[in-house]
């Protein structure tokens, strides 16, 4: 079932780090599991989740997680209004390659590379086009919303033309009533993932757009990565419907998955919705 499945996934790559990389984007020939051997996988061991308050004070290379003055996630809630500005436009195909693995937090996924950023799957705004590195899973929910803090908190990462973080699509999960089409893709892959390795696979990234209206109704801000080095000037765009999963779908999902929401921020230079 997809509830032992994914329960399966939390033992791959062991150790604590930062939201993943996604450098895992090399296509493994005839679809076999492969073991994960990327550099990310030295894992730094001096910050934890639950102590997200005090990064800054373990690392000169960490200080932006405690002076920065745009750092994520922040509370948001109806109050702040709806943004009517940087409206995204999406380019995503119906079909995308890539690496299906358990960055030891969550469920997480990698496109395929070929060296060339602006063959990924796509977005626009304000004249800016970004492009798809990867998504990954954090439980709970980075972003409250009215106080509210979902079950878990999925983010596509986008990139430059040159490969740089610049943007970060926020979708946050909750259980529903009926199974979500985008996490119906990854039951029969999921069964066969072992510890260090992980899946190739086709997947189709529309159904997830489709679960929250492609971002027609959304708040957003500039911010930072949500785990050490907290690097700043990241977009975000943080859908206001909810992406509804299966019971079950969010067991399995919870199961995998390790404590990863960073402490909500103070709002203080992020102009929310400007």
């Amino acid at each position: 079932m997809l509830v032992q499945s994914l329960f399966a996934l939390a033992a791959i790559m062991p150790g604590l780090f930062a939201c993943p990389g996604h450098d895992n984007h090399r296509r493994m020939p005839n679809r076999k599991r492969q073991a994960v051997n990327e550099p990310n996988a030295t894992l730094p061991s001096d910050w934890a989740y639950e102590a997200s308050y005090n990064w800054g004070k373990l690392s000169k290379d960490y200080v932006l997680c405690q002076t920065g003055t745009q750092q994520s996630p922040i509370a948001l809630s109806l109050g702040n209004g709806l943004s009517l500005n940087h409206i995204p436009v999406f380019n995503y195909p119906a079909n995308v390659s890539g690496n299906f693995f358990n960055w030891n937090y969550g469920p997480a996924f990698t496109l395929e590379h070929n060296g060339d950023w602006t063959s990924h799957p796509s977005f626009d705004y304000d004249n800016e086009t970004l492009y798809l590195k990867g998504w990954h899973i954090h439980a709970p929910a980075d972003h409250s919303v009215g106080g509210d803090r979902s079950k878990a908190e999925m983010h596509f990462v986008h990139v430059d033309a040159e490969g740089h973080e610049a943007a970060v699509l926020a979708f946050r999960l909750d259980p529903g009533n009926s199974n979500s089409t985008f996490f119906n893709q990854f039951p029969s892959m999921i069964s066969f993932l072992e510890p260090d390795v992980q899946e190739t696979m086709d997947i189709d990234l529309r159904p997830a757009l489709d679960s929250v209206l492609h971002f027609n109704e959304f708040w957003t801000y500039q911010g930072s990565l949500t785990s050490p080095p907290c690097h700043e000037g990241i977009r975000w765009f943080v859908a206001r419907q909810i992406m509804f999963t299966g019971v079950q779908q969010m067991q399995a999902i919870l199961g995998a998955s390790t404590y990863s929401a960073r402490a909500e921020q103070e709002v203080w230079q992020h102009r929310i919705n400007e």
